[in-house]
């Protein structure tokens, strides 16, 4: 999932496929039941918005600038 944020993947069917793609790529078994690939996209698609959110957050955190000690700067 690092790699795909890092180059800007949207959370979106497409990218799911894809780490089903790198999954199935590296051995790991996925059933062909499309109902069942389905729920396993829609698992992936949460678990990589969830990824997403926590990234993003760390990033405007270190883009702020640090609180001077004390609270206010006066």
């Amino acid at each position: 999932m690092a790699e795909l944020y890092s180059v800007g993947k949207q959370a979106n069917k497409e990218t799911a496929d894809e780490i089903i793609a790198g999954l199935e790529a590296m051995g790991t078994y996925i059933p062909t039941s499309e109902a069942v690939r389905r729920e396993y996209r829609n698992v992936l698609l949460k678990e990589y918005e969830e990824f997403i959110e926590v990234h993003e957050r760390e990033k405007s955190e270190k883009a702020l600038p640090d609180a001077p000690e004390g609270g206010t700067s006066q």
